[in-house]
């Protein structure tokens, strides 16, 4: 078990993090907007099941091995930033009648989720920075504690996440009806998925 203290001090810097806006609230917002009210829970769902592999991951020492490689970092961020990229263009090609609420099952939304956080090598640098500072080596148990810890991120992440993406998504079922305003939801999608990408391609820059 989790010390309490050291529960009262993660809880509210998870919040604090979970509440900042970033890549994956703009995916959830995006899927919202072009997918609709189940396609956001299911990417929002997806995103917090990739932040649990990843601290899993950073439990058993795999995030550590994979940062120490830079190589594999890069592979990562630029498998993660052709993903965004086709995904924009999907929403792109897709009919204007099909962008809709009923547009993507909420499964395929969540396997883009889980996808994107998987493939973001920030997630795995965060995790490798934030988790262990309130794991307890002296307390045993120490994967334990990373995936209870990862769990609370998650779910907070879960909560956050659902609610920008279902806003986007009653936002998205009003406009149903119109083709105009779908077709400029779908832009607006498009243009999200293309932001994060380059933001993913920048951030590659920066670090060389």
């Amino acid at each position: 078990m989790i010390d309490p203290l050291v529960l009262l001090a993660f809880l509210p810097a998870a919040l604090a993090l979970n509440l900042t806006p970033g890549a994956d609230m703009m995916f959830a917002l995006a899927q919202g907007l072009s997918g609709g009210r189940r396609a956001a829970l299911g990417a929002a769902a997806g995103i917090s099941a990739g932040v649990m592999l990843h601290a899993l991951a950073a439990g058993l020492g795999f995030a550590a091995l994979i940062a120490a490689h830079p190589a594999a970092l890069e592979a990562i961020r630029w498998l993660g930033a052709g993903y965004l990229l086709w995904l924009a263009v999907q929403v792109l090609r897709r009919p204007p009648a099909q962008v809709s609420a009923a547009a993507m099952p909420a499964a395929r939304a969540f396997r883009a989720g889980l996808a994107v956080n998987l493939l973001n090598p920030k997630v795995i640098l965060f995790t490798l920075a934030f988790l262990p500072q309130f794991v307890r080596p002296a307390e045993g148990a120490i994967l334990a504690q990373f995936l209870i810890l990862g769990g609370l991120l998650a779910l907070g992440g879960l909560l956050v996440n659902g609610a920008v993406g279902l806003s986007a998504g009653r936002a998205a079922a009003r406009l149903v009806r119109a083709p105009r305003a779908r077709r400029i939801a779908a832009l607006v999608s498009a243009g999200i998925f293309g932001a994060l990408a380059l933001r993913l391609v920048l951030g590659a820059r920066s670090a060389a």
